[in-house]
């Protein structure tokens, strides 16, 4: 019988930490469950939350690509950001046929215990977005009820008249009038002002 492709995926925080313990302690889950380790993804010094982990992105097109049939962690919080990230990829790997599995946590995804778990933790997901979108309604409430306006602030008068009057009378960029207002305004909202003050102009002359 051919053993499971496998690959390894670590990570640490900090580039003093080492992934010698991670490492030991996987490559030791795969050698008694008789599988075989063809792949080992590390990022190093790399925040859980933040987006781009290469290593993480390759071992995902790698499994995109079918080059194994098993993922395995030191713990979940090794590999996901947050419960929807890790659902998210719970899910890609149950489509792609991909076993994973966390040797801390003791969940593997073909096991009973294994896919009750992806269920609570879709649950989970489901209650995490839920209790964001409901903490932003309650702050955006809170944040009206004092009278604040929400939103982008909006550029002092001043400002928006020299706008106004650099788009009529020169051609300079948006970047240009930008600049010449002292970064007092977004390129979004400089970019508007001038739109909309040379589109007048062009409209007035037809």
């Amino acid at each position: 019988m051919s053993k499971q492709r496998t690959a390894l995926y670590m990570r640490v925080s900090t580039a003093m930490q080492k992934s010698d313990l991670q490492e030991d302690e996987l490559k030791a889950y795969a050698e008694r469950a008789g599988m075989e380790v063809i792949a080992m993804f590390l990022d190093t010094a790399i925040s859980g939350r933040k987006e781009g982990r290469p290593e993480l992105n390759k071992l995902m097109k790698a499994a995109r690509n079918h080059e194994f049939d098993c993922v395995l962690v030191w713990k979940f919080d090794r590999f996901a950001r947050s419960v929807s990230h890790l659902l998210k990829a719970l899910e890609e790997f149950e489509h792609l046929k991909i076993r994973f599995i966390s040797v801390q946590d003791q969940i593997d995804t073909q096991s009973p215990m294994g896919k009750a778990m992806f269920t609570i933790i879709g649950a989970m997901a489901e209650l995490e977005s839920s209790l964001i979108s409901e903490r932003v309604k309650a702050g955006m409430a809170a944040a009206k009820s004092r009278g604040k306006t929400l939103g982008r602030p909006e550029i002092p008068k001043p400002v928006k008249r020299k706008i106004e009057l650099l788009a009529k009378t020169t051609a300079l960029s948006i970047n240009k009038i930008r600049a010449e207002v002292g970064n007092e305004a977004s390129r979004a909202t400089v970019g508007q002002i001038v739109k909309q003050i040379r589109q007048k102009a062009l409209s007035d002359k037809d």
